[in-house]
């Protein structure tokens, strides 16, 4: 298969119609898409990424009109977030609606939707007219992309197009959101923060550790976001790192004298943005050991450490 490349939004959904699957970018990440109404496109999704069909896949619209395809019901303290921070970083997880493919939803009688904050994406979306489901276009267990050439590094030869756009602008995933219950329970933490959340619906809470029961969103089950060297965390500017062969990312240095890579982060905005890239840079370059300086997990860095910590499990 030649992987086609394209900046057409249009010509990029009448290949997904055809049953096919699209790269596409976001604000968070790059999407792999496919017609979520179909099983057989979505089984491309798994096939191209290597991923288990146990994991749910996140459905995406290009506006809130879009939603009644998707989703039965919507509560109310869910109708407040939609319209608080839609378009953008937040999943929220709905009784699912018959036409998506169980394939989708892997098996579950819920889905996760959101819209994304991207112009090209919304486009590509509304062209499309059908919901699209999309994990991020990577080989499974990898760094997601945030450029369309990480994408083509990854699936080039296993899909058929890419839609390129800008580099992701967040480079985390979104924030996933269970809507099922009393309140609103955040099952991935994301570009949208708990301190967000809260400053809409103030019963907004993190799901408590080994609670989860049946995997409701993606990034709960398997290791993720792992580049192919060895990630460890360091704390504090007092830690030194001795190894030559290493690589540091952070925010203060931490004394690492890495001969490898390093990047010192002016925010933890910048942080989150870079920390995909710099794992696959670090891949390219042939990085053994990645050093990752630990940030406080508020506002952002809730997500931050969570990636970065998934990227250590080994």
């Amino acid at each position: 298969m030649r992987t086609q490349l394209t900046t057409s939004p249009r010509t990029a959904a009448e290949r997904l119609l055809q049953n096919d699957v699209v790269a596409f970018p976001t604000e968070t990440v790059y999407g792999l898409g496919a017609n979520a109404f179909s099983g057989e496109a979505v089984k491309r999704i798994f096939r191209a990424k290597g991923r288990p069909a146990d994991n749910p896949l996140i459905v995406h619209v290009a506006e809130t009109d879009r939603l009644p395809s998707v989703v039965r019901s919507v509560p109310k303290y869910a109708e407040r977030l939609i319209e608080a921070f839609m378009p953008g970083p937040l999943t929220v997880v709905l009784p699912k609606q018959r036409r998506i493919s169980a394939l989708a939803t892997a098996g579950l009688d819920t889905v996760g939707v959101r819209i994304p904050d991207h112009a090209v994406a919304r486009r590509f979306l509304a062209e499309c007219g059908v919901p699209v489901a999309a994990p991020s276009a990577n080989l499974s267990g990898k760094p997601s992309p945030t450029t369309w050439q990480a994408v083509k590094r990854d699936l080039n030869g296993r899909i058929p197009m890419i839609l390129k756009g800008n580099p992701s602008r967040i480079g985390v995933e979104s924030t996933v959101v269970d809507c099922t219950g009393a309140a609103p329970v955040i099952l991935r933490a994301g570009g949208l923060t708990l301190e967000e959340l809260r400053s809409v619906v103030p019963s907004a809470r993190l799901m408590k550790p080994n609670s989860a029961g049946r995997v409701k969103s993606p990034g709960m089950k398997y290791r993720h976001y792992s580049p192919l060297a060895y990630v460890f965390l360091v704390s504090g500017p007092s830690e030194t790192v001795p190894m030559k062969s290493a690589a540091y990312i952070g925010l203060h240095g931490v004394g690492v004298r890495p001969f490898g890579m390093k990047k010192v982060c002016r925010s933890v905005t910048e942080y989150a943005r870079s920390l995909y890239r710099f794992f696959r840079e670090c891949d390219d370059r042939g990085i053994e050991t990645v050093y990752c300086e630990t940030v406080s997990e508020d506002g952002l860095g809730l997500a931050l450490m969570d990636r970065i910590r998934k990227a250590s499990l080994q």
